[in-house]
């Protein structure tokens, strides 16, 4: 078991096949993030406004259409869409990372969209009476009162949704992007090793896991603190 791993993992500087999987992974991960969390708020700003026009009415249909067809199918057959179909013929997005990055930003904002109006439903309305008591614009209410203590609630299931994001990233595989699952393909042809290459990439993946429930726990007994004061 040792040699095994001292061949899969140290022997030929092979860890350093698996920094690189690990980089492109926080890459894809960290950059779906941010996506995902932008049109999740642009999303649930869209769904929960006032529909007193056409345009906004428009738009709220476009929104539960997104949401519905990104929930309803798979993340890996909206990869292959992304990157065979729609950004195939766009050179700037081209490389299969920023591809991946983009397809599961799309596919997060859905589920954020969710995270976010279910953390908005929870807080009391009389805030949003409140801020246009004050001359606030309904979007400035939203944007400065509504939305923290939105964010603030809903921190919890987002972090939980992050977690599912960076183990999502598996599949970018398939598109060619060299992410932490595919450096056991390499590693199996180098080493003819087939389960240790599987079980380090395991245990990377566990050791992120439970990093980012370690930080997920700080920020909850921060918020939980300040509720308290």
């Amino acid at each position: 078991m040792i040699h095994d791993f001292y061949v899969c993992f140290i022997e030929a500087g092979r860890y350093n096949m698996y920094l690189q999987g690990l980089l492109n992974t926080a890459i894809i991960a960290i950059g779906a993030c941010v996506i995902g969390l932008l049109i999740g708020i642009l999303v649930t700003c869209v769904r929960i406004m006032p529909k007193n026009n056409i345009f906004v009415k428009g738009l709220d249909w476009v929104a539960r259409i997104y949401v519905t067809i990104i929930r309803g199918t798979p993340v890996v057959l909206q990869l292959f869409i992304c990157y065979f179909v729609i950004l195939s013929s766009i050179k700037f997005v081209a490389d299969g990372i920023l591809v991946a990055a983009i397809t599961f930003g799309i596919n997060s904002g859905a589920y954020m969209a969710e995270i976010l109006r279910g953390g908005i439903l929870s807080v009391d309305g009389g805030q949003m009476e409140a801020g246009r008591s004050l001359g606030l614009s309904w979007f400035a209410t939203f944007i400065r009162i509504v939305l923290p203590q939105a964010l603030k609630s809903a921190i919890p299931t987002m972090f939980n949704e992050f977690i599912t994001l960076v183990k999502e990233t598996s599949v970018a595989g398939y598109v060619g992007v060299v992410e932490l699952t595919k450096i056991q393909s390499y590693v199996t042809t180098q080493t003819m090793q087939i389960y240790m290459p599987l079980f380090i990439i395991a245990a990377i993946y566990l050791i992120i896991v439970l990093c980012l429930q370690w930080v997920q726990r700080i920020i909850e007994r921060r918020l939980g603190a300040s509720d308290k004061r």
